[in-house]
């Protein structure tokens, strides 16, 4: 593996930056540096989402006669790492990253024509309908029904977790339309172009950090017409499982995750450890800072052995798999590690302080603000994208063969 840049890549990432310093204004970069989950705040996201579209560089992974970027698996890992670097606004992205190959790769030319040249443009924002209440990692155990009446089917039931569904205008989703033969077998895959359409009530989760960014759903009586099917009706599970190799391989952990640390020692730097001597002296502190470290720098090499395989036609298998479970553990590690850092700094809640334009002076430092929720948000790493039980059960089917 050479880990070392061509010059087309070293331009191409001196092309990155200087984009990013024209186009990141201070109230971007802040946005992501208040960010207390997965998301910054979404309008400020979608600003970015434009920024992006505008240049065409805001679906790297799609083909060029789609609107993609056409970039290879090194540019694709040059601009993440860059815009973490930067600062860029984490945005929601599931109709360029879930929908968009989907309907390129099973929707009709009239789908295509109709649907992805608005994701291209953010004019539509996608949602997504999968989990249900008790029908999570179970995916195929899912209970929403799509009955077909002439040329529209009729949808009642109710999808869960369902992230900015709020700010969404369209969703896609799975439904049964059958209940014949095994579970998986009577999915089908819909989309629907109007989530404020009569009969869908969308109803607030709020999280303990106190941030609405997920919601529950409920379908009664609504109707979706049959053209907006993806794929043959009863065969929506091929088409789940094409999305879900999206979902659960998308943007490198790593990048992040070094932001991450960096930010640690900065924390370290200004927090006292019980002896009242710096935090980033302490021995116990040291230790956990270079355990975390090597997992970092571990996860790194592993996505750029995988960048590396990508550039070279190798399928790199169920690695998606695998770095969801090292990224998502390794970040529940570092939000562990600042959370203990910030000591009494934990106990404040103060979700006003993370809201753009806020005027609300935060009792904690300026470094401490998303600490807490940021711990809390990811909690759920590891559960959502399929749990990393899931995981580990597709490495040990695919890889070991069990």
């Amino acid at each position: 593996m050479d880990l070392n840049l061509s010059p087309q890549d070293e331009a191409f990432r001196d092309e990155v930056r200087s984009f990013l310093d024209a186009k990141l204004t201070p109230d971007l970069r802040e946005a992501d540096k208040r960010a207390g989950g997965v998301f910054a705040d979404f309008d400020a996201g979608h600003r970015w989402y434009k920024a992006l579209a505008e240049r065409g560089w805001i679906a790297p992974n799609w083909p060029v006669e789609h609107g993609g970027a056409g970039w290879n698996a090194v540019q694709r890992y040059i601009f993440h790492e860059e815009c973490a670097r930067a600062n860029a606004p984490r945005f929601f992205n599931m109709a360029v990253r879930m929908v968009g190959p989907v309907i390129i790769r099973f929707g009709t030319p009239e789908q295509k024509a109709k649907y992805l040249p608005r994701i291209i443009s953010g004019d539509d924002v996608w949602c997504q309908g999968y989990s249900e209440p008790g029908s999570g990692s179970d995916l195929a155990s899912l209970k929403t029904r799509a009955e077909r009446q002439g040329e529209h089917y009729v949808i009642n039931g109710t999808k869960i977790w369902t992230t900015f569904a709020h700010h969404a205008t369209s969703m896609f989703l799975l439904v049964r339309t059958s209940g014949a033969g095994k579970a998986q077998d009577g999915i089908s895959f819909l989309l629907i172009d109007d989530v404020k359409a009569p009969g869908i009530t969308i109803k607030p989760i709020v999280t303990l950090a106190g941030d609405h960014e997920v919601n529950q759903v409920f379908f009664d009586n609504v109707k979706v017409p049959v053209a907006n099917r993806i794929g043959d009706e009863n065969a929506g599970w091929t088409v789940a499982k094409y999305l879900l190799e999206f979902e659960r391989g998308g943007d490198p952990y790593s990048a992040g995750l070094i932001k991450a640390i960096e930010s640690l020692r900065h924390m370290a730097a200004q927090e006292h450890a019980s002896d009242g001597a710096r935090l980033a002296d302490d021995p116990y502190f040291q230790q956990r800072m270079a355990e975390a470290e090597i997992d970092v720098l571990a996860l790194e090499y592993a996505e750029k052995r995988i960048m590396a395989a990508l550039s070279n036609g190798q399928n790199p298998g169920a690695a998606s798999s695998m770095m969801k479970i090292r990224g998502s553990e390794t970040l529940q590690k570092l939000t562990e590690i600042a959370l203990e850092a910030i000591g009494y700094y934990a106990q404040p809640f103060e979700p006003d302080a993370r809201t753009p334009g806020r005027n609300v002076q935060p009792i904690v430092p300026e470094y401490a603000v998303t600490t807490v929720p940021q711990y809390l948000n990811h909690r759920a790493s590891s559960i959502y994208a399929g749990s990393n039980e899931i995981q580990r059960n597709i490495l040990a089917k695919q890889m070991l063969g069990l």
